[in-house]
């Protein structure tokens, strides 16, 4: 628990501590899962943490066959085997929600606290305000704001339990606003369209499904509340958009010559701007996949990528060395083979939230972050490969963790299995 608590609360604000308490938190939770964990160790999260294991071996040996100059000496399990630290995650917060609401809140405080002074320099957040494109403490602007705009869904998420009746409402409503002011600016000043993309698709969805399932329990005040939510929505975006017009604009606008390229066809024509960036890593990717798609290339692909596909520039090796889109990193890596186990393991995760939520197990608000999260994390993953670095393995095990705890205690109590529910109809 305590290995758990360090790695929520100091992973981005103190990683010399955070990290090496998240690695022990893991092999300790998965050990105990194997150990005494009656009817979670044969659940699918175990099953696809060792069919990623084999996935790995299995490409590893592939490649080591093929191109043995270009593969590691060893099989690099940890590539796919960091996504399935939630499992240490899930195991400690037992099924507690309460718990599982704590330990989101304290790596949520460490998400907006390692984006102010002194971690980032107010200097940073004075050329943010003024319009200039910045990064504030986490690797580059993409990731400060992929952590802040999660926060930010989930503290309007879960807004009413913060902003409700009970202990400390004063002080819940200071710190919730703060909160949603830090992310809302951080997310301006970073500049990243993926998140602004993500935030309104993400937050949509969430408020459509929040006002049909209002609707459908007969809620006497849904269409009042749902035009509120709206209404606020809607001022908010003409608000932030009137401070921000000029740089909204410059940034919005800036790759509308590379668009209509695109979409015309001239892909070689395209320059190496932020897009071009990306198609160009694409399309480097997609004839690498063509020539080994069920296995991949091995845990170096990606360099593999950058380094020998002779069309592409130098820099791409150098500044980059990765596909921004971590859905073909993964299947440029292992093939369909891995695409499937993480496939697997989505479809066993949403379902199981669902199939919990609909048993009470999990809150509503829960359920509705979890909804809001997929999407944003779906959109924001095809334009930068998160998944390959610490702050998104971060952000996903994290809340993974807390989702799979409550599908685990809904298996115990119900004695149901997610995948076994579907097949029988119940």
């Amino acid at each position: 628990m305590a290995a758990l608590v360090a790695y929520a609360a100091l992973c981005l604000l103190w990683p010399a501590v955070g990290e090496p308490a998240g690695t022990l938190m893991a092999i300790l939770g998965l050990v105990a899962v194997l150990s005494w964990g009656k009817g979670l160790r044969g659940s699918a999260p175990v099953w696809l943490l060792l069919m990623a294991v084999l996935v790995q071996l299995i490409s590893w040996t592939g490649g080591y066959l093929h191109h043995p100059e270009w593969i590691s000496d060893i099989p690099q399990l940890d590539r796919l085997g960091k996504q399935f630290m939630f499992i240490g995650v899930a195991w400690w917060l037992g099924g507690n929600t309460r718990l599982t609401r704590w330990v989101w809140g304290l790596a949520a405080l460490g998400v907006v606290v390692v984006m102010l002074p002194p971690f980032t320099d107010w200097a940073v957040w004075q050329r943010g305000l003024s319009g200039q494109r910045v990064g504030l403490s986490i690797r580059n602007a993409q990731h400060d704001a992929m952590l802040l705009g999660t926060v930010l869904i989930g503290l309007v998420a879960m807004s009413p339990r913060l902003l409700g009746a009970g202990p400390w409402r004063p002080l819940r409503w200071v710190g919730w606003w703060l909160g949603l002011a830090v992310c809302l600016a951080g997310v301006l000043v970073t500049q990243t369209r993926a998140a602004w993309l993500g935030l309104l698709v993400a937050l949509c969805v969430a408020g459509l499904c929040w006002g049909v399932y209002e609707r459908a329990v007969g809620h006497p005040r849904a269409a009042r509340r749902m035009f509120s939510l709206l209404g606020g929505l809607v001022l908010l975006v003409v608000l932030v958009g009137g401070y921000f017009h000029e740089a909204l604009e410059r940034r919005l606008g800036q790759e509308s010559q590379v668009i209509a390229q695109i979409l015309a066809g001239e892909m070689a024509q395209v320059p190496d701007t932020s897009i071009g960036i990306r198609i160009h890593s694409w399309r480097a990717a997609g004839e690498w996949i063509a020539e080994r798609p069920v296995a991949g290339w091995g845990g170096q692909a990606r360099g593999l990528v950058m380094q020998h596909t002779e069309w592409l520039s130098p820099v791409y090796e150098e500044r980059f060395g990765h596909l921004h889109n971590s859905f073909l990193e993964l299947w440029v890596a292992y093939g369909i083979l891995g695409v499937g186990a993480i496939l697997a393991l989505t479809a066993w995760v949403g379902i199981g939230t669902w199939k919990a939520w609909r048993a009470r197990v999990i809150p509503g608000d829960m359920a509705l972050f979890a909804v809001a999260f997929f999407v944003f994390w779906l959109l924001v993953n095809q334009f930068e490969s998160f998944m390959a670095f610490g702050s998104g393995v971060y952000v996903f095990n994290m809340v993974v963790g807390g989702l799979v705890t409550h599908i685990w205690r809904w298996q115990v109590e119900t004695g149901h299995r997610v995948f076994a529910v579907i097949r029988h109809g119940n």
